[in-house]
């Protein structure tokens, strides 16, 4: 079972694990759900709402299907799945994390710890316990700085209350924007993490661990973000493991100091300038360019199948195909209409864009060989035109 097949992630999921002869049986939040409509779901199902009642639906799959396994994509469906672990034993396995890594790898704080510990360059933060700390080192602070907080899923609902966006990071560009974020954020009890802002594109290594041991590389870098400034990819293209060597060998090493097993990326930002990767964050799950991943050949969702449901440690290190790019189409185009109409929006004031040049790319890529997609493929096409329908149905009310 895959649990949250409504984004590309999911799709993916199903995707690469439908390749490898496994039954998937797909719970989506809507009917809506991408990964719904693949060739290689084998059941479909959706989501009901509450503590119990997904609970007994998860079960009553298990028990229809003889599906004795289960995988997720979200933080949030993974921490409920490890309150739910016993309950849904021994009739469902969660293919999830263990409690106390997962909790290590989330805390921002933690982590920059660590990975100073290994020598892995980390951006200079700040963390203040109120308003009062923060003036008093604002007159040592420089402009532009990011925002994160150090744990989002322990704020995640503080914020809702409050009417403020869970941002993955958020850049404040003077004194009086900084402060006014913080003091309508206050209410939450705690303040987000400050760091230095750090300029160069995404690098993310990949891995899955298992016992201390990396079953599986795979590292790749960003070409396009939304938002422009930087968040996750809208194009990105599969690096060799034969770069960025060192560092790859110290972000193993981090995953081994927090004891975490299962799929996991290490997210960097490198400038080429100066050829220096700083530590950003590290997503213990299933990233969000996953698809990229399955597409060059690095078969991560099969691995943790097969060491979570067959008990399998024998898997080998597959050659993947360098060089490939994948493009998800709805964030690429509005990162081009913001630098094409709305450039006053992108947060880092620094960055400068050629509409005409980005328009080129864009067009150029679609006769790219190297170039394959978040959702559609051409074996598995109904995800691509069931989301296309439904968001022409949305747009005129249908």
């Amino acid at each position: 079972m895959v649990l949250g097949v409504d984004s590309p992630i999911g799709l993916a999921m199903i995707r690469e694990l439908g390749r490898h002869g496994v039954l998937v049986h797909g719970i989506g939040r809507s009917p809506r759900s991408l990964g719904l409509y693949s060739r290689y779901i084998t059941s479909r199902h959706v989501r009901q709402d509450g503590d119990e009642a997904l609970l007994a639906q998860l079960l009553g799959i298990a028990e229809a299907t003889d599906c004795r396994w289960l995988m997720t994509v979200s933080e949030g469906d993974i921490c409920w799945l490890q309150r739910m672990r016993e309950r849904l034993a021994p009739m469902v396995v969660a293919l999830v994390p263990e409690v106390l890594p997962m909790a290590r790898v989330l805390d921002k704080a933690t982590t920059i710890a660590v990975a100073q510990g290994l020598g892995i360059v980390t951006p200079e933060t700040w963390s203040w316990p109120d308003l009062a700390a923060m003036e008093r080192a604002l007159p040592g602070l420089s402009f532009p700085l990011v925002l994160k907080w150090s744990h989002p899923a322990r704020v995640q609902v503080k914020l809702d209350e409050i009417g403020v966006a869970c941002e993955k990071s958020l850049y404040v560009h003077d004194a009086a924007q900084l402060r006014a974020y913080l003091e309508r954020v206050s209410p939450v009890g705690e303040l987000p993490l400050v760091q230095r802002f750090y300029p160069g594109y995404g690098l993310g290594q990949m891995a899955y661990m298992a016992g201390g041991a990396a079953l599986l590389r795979f590292q790749h870098r960003r070409i396009a973000e939304w938002p422009p400034e930087g968040g996750f990819s809208a194009v990105c293209e599969s690096v060799g493991l034969d770069a960025h060597q060192d560092l790859f060998e110290r972000s193993l090493e981090l995953l081994r100091r927090l004891a975490f097993s299962g799929p996991a990326m290490v997210e960097y930002r490198f400038d080429p300038q100066t050829r220096q990767a700083v530590l950003m964050e590290i997503n213990g799950r299933f990233w969000g360019s996953l698809p990229l991943a399955y597409h060059a050949g690095a078969d991560f969702v099969w691995t943790a199948y097969a060491v979570g449901a067959l008990g399998r440690t024998d898997t080998v290190q597959s050659a993947y195909r360098v060089g490939m790019r994948c493009r998800y189409i709805v964030p690429e185009l509005k990162r081009l209409l913001r630098i094409t109409f709305s450039p006053g929006k992108i947060q880092n004031r620094a960055l400068s864009f050629s509409p005409a040049k980005e328009w080129l790319d864009f067009l150029a890529a679609y006769l790219d060989p190297r170039t394959r997609y978040f959702v559609f493929e051409v074996g598995d096409p109904l995800p691509f035109f069931s989301d296309l329908w439904f968001a022409l149905t949305r747009r005129w009310g249908r």
